[in-house]
């Protein structure tokens, strides 16, 4: 089948897909009594193309020393030129006979065996490419393997002599195997662990060097240089590990991150039964070479097996299917090691492949099982974030009565539990509110969903319980959202201080008093103090960092990363304290501190990123009026100390305010905006020195009247800086406003008669009779016979009606539920005035008639093949209009979120005109067969089965990338350039009770 992993690949596969897409048409047209022209001269270019084709294969493969390459190429040689034949026949016939029946099957047929054949041809050779990578991967993994040995300087230059080569190398080809890749997703992957490889190839060579001389200086401090050096290897090999496994890959899922388990499980079943007949010839044949695509295939069907089992919710039919994962595993390794040894015949090695092809087809029963538990439990994965599960809790809510498996219950219930585990890092008043906002939530949760239990989900009672959870799920989001900007504004209030601290105790004279025991202390507080930072940004990712997929990915990255290297910062202060005099000591601990530093400066600007700039600067300034207060507080009992500590945190919160400010104007392109804050951002920094000034006199003499008064001036100013700063930014962010207004109340509940008689409501007096005065009013004109003009219609959506009918989607239609979930994403917006909302709402409904073609429900093979093409051509049209709109924000990060999620969308549309030209081949060719996972079309073909699983794939990869592109067009309009000239207009179609 088709795989569009590479730019090369691509490039190559459209214009002959192009090209059988004619022979298809011209094929049907055939079929409806038309005669067929000659194609003998593009048949004939075809063959030569085809011959010089294949020629550069087999001088391939004898070149090379691939055996993989040499086993896999020449089938796909073979089909290629055999498609060619048939070709070839097929013009041969209809020159005689314009009408042939089996002129025309052989055309199909030809046409079918050019595409995928030149698609398995361009596969086998990018994975021979692959492989050449990997291997180099794979010498420099061996490499760092030897580091236990290098005992001594010499071998030390004798190691970085060998590895620096090897090294750039690696460097160099999976820097260009980057760039190659069409999946966005994929290279990042990439460039982020090559970029961790560079980073840490000095960071090895200091720790090798740092245990060389600490052992050979007499061995005091050695086993945490041992540590350090094995950690820093142990990490290297770990992402050029993953550099080996991404590499590998050929398929994404844009929208695996929101996919539910049930869909994620189910694409797992459905690949499982893909590969199980490769799996079986690989089986069979015991003369198969190692890392063909019989081995890859086996293996592949463990690594989804493992995806069902991790969302089973059984804790049985998990545990089951890894423990045969884990045979089949060990089976698969002892045969492929005994094959590399040419004992593929061994009775040994027949008994291994006879009990591993019996336990695949057990392990496909176990995860057919699984799957129909999770069915049959209705158990929906909830989402990532709060703001997420508080979206799903609220699709409950309006609908108490419905059955949605108990997600909108259990979202409540993890909101309810998230604002407790950001409570337990609390103090004061706002620990004790937020937990009594959580109990409240949680026992109006329990009333709904005991109610709903009982069949009472419609009942008025609980409808004014869902409204009323309503409120409160919205006020626990808000509560938690502020709660989390001010745990940011206190705990990033200082990141650098700690580390400070623990270095200076690291190089304290040997004589000091105490030199232990502060080194220990330093040491414990770097350590809690690292640890409550990455807690901290855990939280915001989890809580605060709203849907966006790849912020919370990063932030948990990142703080991960700060939680593996804390301790080896701490290991290489430890060898420092020990050896004071090794100068390799410094220098490593130096390299360390610098990992931590750019790791957690990196983690602080996500967390920036992921935190409201004006809630963030409003706690800020909460913070320094607070801090103020514990000053005046500490001038009254001449705490000089405690004036020392509280003036210190007001100096580093308003830096912090003009670091933020100051991230908020470097992302900014407004000329008018960049000025205020920089204008508001100098007068507060002028305001930061004099107060530190005044401070520092006033500790010195806490009794002096004077110098607190000149304090009090000095902070107030300051003060009053953070106040121009959060002005100047809230002009720019305005607060969100509710999509919708709030819905009326249920008219169930309103009973007149209730309020008449509890003197709650008067009625209103009898009208006046009328009066009989002689001033009539005036007689109106006479009728003529001129007709008035009609009134214009009232403005519409010209999508609106189609939109209303959009077909409902079945569990067993994927392209149709994609574009489903594109349809309701774009429904809520009217397309007047804007023509991304248009475009993207044309791309709905051409997805659903193409779902409604591949399943055979009417049509033909050219308009199968014509709405792909207009797919394309919308596809094109909306990254356009995102370009567009994306030149005219002046919003950087919006700006460069928009292109990263538009730029996607041509390859895939140009990836689905290429797969439904290989499915309009196939469309009957085979008679359909019933299949009993209900996939979205079955056919007798695996061939065509697999065709079918690509293009399903790819149509919600296209609908998911829209989805994106939509909202991050609508976040971005808010930031056009007020003189482009530039319009778009986001207006939300009001709901039923407007």
């Amino acid at each position: 089948m088709p795989v569009f992993h590479t730019k090369t690949i691509e490039s190559i596969l459209e214009p002959v897909a192009q090209q059988v897409s004619k022979l298809v048409i011209l094929h049907e047209e055939a079929e409806d009594g038309n005669a067929m022209p000659d194609l003998a001269r593009p048949v004939q270019a075809v063959k030569l193309a085809v011959d010089n084709l294949v020629r550069v294969g087999r001088e391939t493969i004898s070149g090379s020393e691939d055996q993989i390459l040499k086993q896999d190429m020449p089938p796909a040689l073979d089909r290629v030129e055999e498609a060619s034949s048939l070709l070839l026949g097929a013009s041969q016939m209809l020159r005689g006979d314009p009408f042939s029946v089996p002129a025309r099957k052989k055309l199909i047929e030809g046409s079918r065996g050019i595409l995928q054949g030149t698609s398995a041809l361009l596969l086998a050779f990018d994975e021979s490419e692959v492989r050449k990578i990997i291997r180099i991967c794979k010498n420099v993994l061996e490499y760092l393997a030897i580091t236990e040995v290098v005992e001594n300087m010499e071998d030390l230059v004798t190691f970085v002599k060998n590895l620096s080569p090897i090294l750039t190398k690696m460097t160099k080809e999976v820097d260009a195997r980057e760039k190659e890749l069409t999946h966005q997703v994929h290279r990042e992957m990439l460039a982020r662990s090559l970029e961790q490889v560079k980073t840490l190839t000095p960071v090895l060579i200091s720790g090798i060097k740092i245990f060389i001389t600490t052992k050979q200086q007499g061995g005091r401090g050695t086993p945490q240089a041992q540590e350090n050096r094995d950690f820093v290897v142990r990490k290297m090999s770990d992402e050029i590990h993953e550099i080996i496994r991404v590499l590998q890959l050929t398929t994404y899922d844009e929208d695996e991150w929101e996919a539910d388990d049930l869909t994620v499980m189910k694409k797992a079943q459905s690949g499982i039964e893909g590969k199980m007949k490769r799996a079986a010839d690989w089986l069979l044949d015991p003369h198969a070479v190692m890392g063909g695509v019989g081995e890859k295939s086996v293996r592949h069907i463990l690594d989804d097996a493992m995806k069902v089992a991790e969302r089973c919710v059984s804790p049985r039919d998990r545990e089951d299917i890894t423990r045969m994962v884990d045979n089949i595993t060990s089976m698969v390794d002892g045969l492929a090691e005994l094959r590399a040894n040419d004992q593929g015949n061994s009775p040994q090695a027949v008994a291994l492949a006879r009990g591993i092809q019996q336990q695949l087809g057990q392990l496909q029963d176990l995860v057919k099982r699984a799957v129909a538990n999770n069915e049959r439990s209705e158990v929906v994965k909830p989402a990532h974030t709060v703001t997420g599960k508080v979206e799903q809790a609220r699709r409950w809510l309006q609908n108490p009565g419905m059955d949605d498996g108990g997600l909108g219950e259990e979202a409540s219930r993890l909101v309810v539990a998230e604002g407790r585990r950001i409570a337990a890092s609390l103090h004061g008043p706002e620990r004790g509110e937020l937990l009594h906002l959580c109990d409240e939530t949680e026992h109006l949760t329990n009333q709904l969903a005991d109610l709903c239990r009982k069949g009472m989900g419609n009942s008025p009672q609980a409808k004014a319980i869902a409204r009323n959870l309503a409120d409160k799920l919205r006020e626990l989001e808000n509560k938690i959202q502020s709660a989390l900007v001010n745990q940011v504004a206190d705990d990033f209030i200082d990141i650098a201080s700690p580390l400070k601290q623990l270095s200076d105790a690291a190089v304290a004279p040997i004589n000091m008093p105490g030199r232990d025991q502060n080194f220990d202390d330093k040491s414990r507080k770097f350590e809690s103090h690292a640890q409550k930072l990455a807690n901290t940004a855990k939280l915001v990712a989890a809580a605060g960092a709203g849907n966006n997929k790849k912020t919370v990915q990063a932030i948990d990255t990142t703080a991960q990363q700060i939680n593996d290297l804390t301790p080896q910062v701490v290991r290489a202060a430890t060898v420092l304290f020990m050896n004071p005099q090794n100068q390799a000591s410094a220098e490593h601990f130096e390299l360390m501190k610098k990992q931590w530093t750019d790791n957690m400066e990196k983690l602080r600007g996500l967390v920036d990123e992921a935190t409201d700039t004006v809630a963030f600067i409003k706690a800020a300034e909460e913070g320094i009026r607070r801090d103020t207060e514990r000053t005046e507080d500490a001038i009254k009992h001449g705490d000089a100390p405690g004036i020392v500590t509280n003036t210190s945190n007001i100096a580093r919160r308003a830096n912090r305010v003009l670091q933020v400010a100051q991230q908020e104007a470097d992302n900014s392109e407004d000329p008018g905006f960049v000025d205020r804050v920089g204008a508001a951002t100098e007068n507060l920094r002028s305001s930061i020195a004099p107060m530190v000034q005044n401070a520092k006199i006033l500790a010195s003499n806490p009794r002096d009247p004077t110098a607190a008064n000149n304090w009090r001036k000095a902070n107030n100013r300051l003060i009053d800086g953070v106040k121009d700063v959060r002005h100047v930014v809230e002009q720019e962010f305005p607060p969100p406003q509710d999509a919708f207004p709030v819905p009326p109340p249920d008219m169930s509940q309103l009973n007149l008669v209730d309020h008449i008689s509890a003197g709650l409501f008067t009625p209103p007096p009898p009208p006046a009779p009328p009066s009989y005065q002689q001033d009539a009013p005036p007689r109106p004109p006479l009728p003529t016979s001129t007709v008035p003009p009609r009134p214009p219609p009232p403005e519409t959506d010209d999508e609106d009606e189609t939109m209303m009918h959009f077909p409902m989607p079945q569990a067993n239609q994927p392209i149709m539920m994609a574009a489903h979930a594109l349809h309701r994403e774009v429904k809520q917006w009217s397309s007047k005035d804007n023509e991304i909302i248009a475009a993207a709402k044309r791309m709905a409904l051409l997805m659903a008639k193409l779902s409604q073609l591949v399943r055979g429900e009417g049509g033909s093979k050219k308009d199968l093949i014509a709405t792909a093409k207009k797919i394309a051509e919308a596809s094109e049209e909306v990254t356009k209009l995102a370009k567009l709109l994306a030149r005219e924000c002046t919003d950087k990060r919006m700006r460069t979120n928009l292109l990263q999620v538009c730029e996607r969308i041509p390859t895939i549309g140009t990836q689905l005109k290429i797969l439904s030209t290989v499915k309009a081949t196939m469309l009957g060719a085979q008679e359909p067969v019933p299949a009993p996972d209900g996939s979205e079309i079955a056919c007798g073909s695996e061939e065509d089965q697999e065709a079918t699983e690509m293009l399903v794939g790819n149509a919600q990869n296209l609908m998911q990338s829209v989805r994106e592109t939509v909202r991050a067009a609508e976040a971005a309009s808010i930031k056009i350039r007020v003189d482009s000239g530039y319009s778009i207009c986001w207006s939300r179609r009001g709901p039923w009770y407007s």
